[in-house]
């Protein structure tokens, strides 16, 4: 998995984002942050061609798995590094939830790294 510059793991967008969801997937509404990351990432071209919704594996379910591999490039998700690393465990940065697996290893480059 990977870190949004929103701070969202699998499209949980910090709006969305249930760290004690009853369901495993779900149908989640894009915030612009996320959907402008899909153009960053060259997915699509422009922001009108990215969905505005999009399915999601919820974080309950995410949480479930025995190994958790978080791989998180570039500059534009330096601050939703730090947070998730070094803010409180809270819906507000999704991510923040990997501190809490044991089994979670998150690989950074020096840019994602940048502030911290």
């Amino acid at each position: 998995m990977g870190i949004g510059e929103n701070g969202h793991i699998a499209f949980n967008d910090p709006l969305v984002a249930d760290f004690k969801d009853s369901k495993d997937i779900k149908i989640v509404e894009l915030e612009e942050t996320c959907r402008k990351q899909q153009v960053h990432d060259k997915c699509f071209e422009s922001l009108d061609e990215v969905p505005k919704y999009a399915f999601t594996v919820t974080i309950p379910k995410l949480m479930q798995a025995k190994h958790i591999f978080c791989i998180v490039p570039g500059i534009l998700k330096a601050q939703a590094t730090k947070d998730a690393i070094l803010g409180p465990i809270s819906e507000s940065c999704p991510a923040s939830i990997l501190r809490t697996h044991d089994n979670a290893q998150l690989y950074l480059d020096k840019d994602s790294a940048s502030r911290l």
